[in-house]
């Protein structure tokens, strides 16, 4: 029996080498894949906060149409219609799956969702921020 070079050059992975490749993998997900989730939240964090700016903007110029006094109620109803007549564009739509409540005149506009500390201090910041 004869051993060539070219039999002795073939080679595959052993076990350790395997194993060692995805023990690698493992931790890099393990440290990446919270990260990526806590970025998921604040990123809901942040367009639910843009919806609710853009709920109370309309809800402004709802007040100032209709000529409303302090405590009257507004309604979601009243500023997006689906004929498009109202004063959103589109009905806002919560990321993180809650909805919105546009309040009554002189209260700022909230959202149902009761989400996670790093959604919540998304929204937070940007109500500091805001001017």
């Amino acid at each position: 029996m004869e051993i060539t070079k070219k039999s002795l050059s073939i080679r595959g992975m052993t076990l350790i080498e395997i194993m060692t490749v995805v023990g690698i993998i493992g931790i890099i997900m393990m440290i990446s894949i919270p990260a990526w989730l806590r970025q998921r939240e604040y990123t809901r964090g942040i367009a639910c906060q843009e919806n609710l700016t853009k709920i109370e903007h309309a809800k402004e110029m709802y007040i100032f149409a209709k000529n409303l006094n302090e405590g009257d109620p507004v309604d979601m109803t009243d500023l997006w219609k689906s004929d498009r007549t109202g004063y959103l564009k589109n009905k806002p739509r919560c990321p993180a799956g809650g909805a919105y409540t546009a309040n009554v005149v002189n209260t700022a506009p909230t959202c149902s969702f009761n989400g996670s500390e790093v959604f919540n201090s998304a929204l937070h910041s940007l109500q500091e921020t805001a001017p």
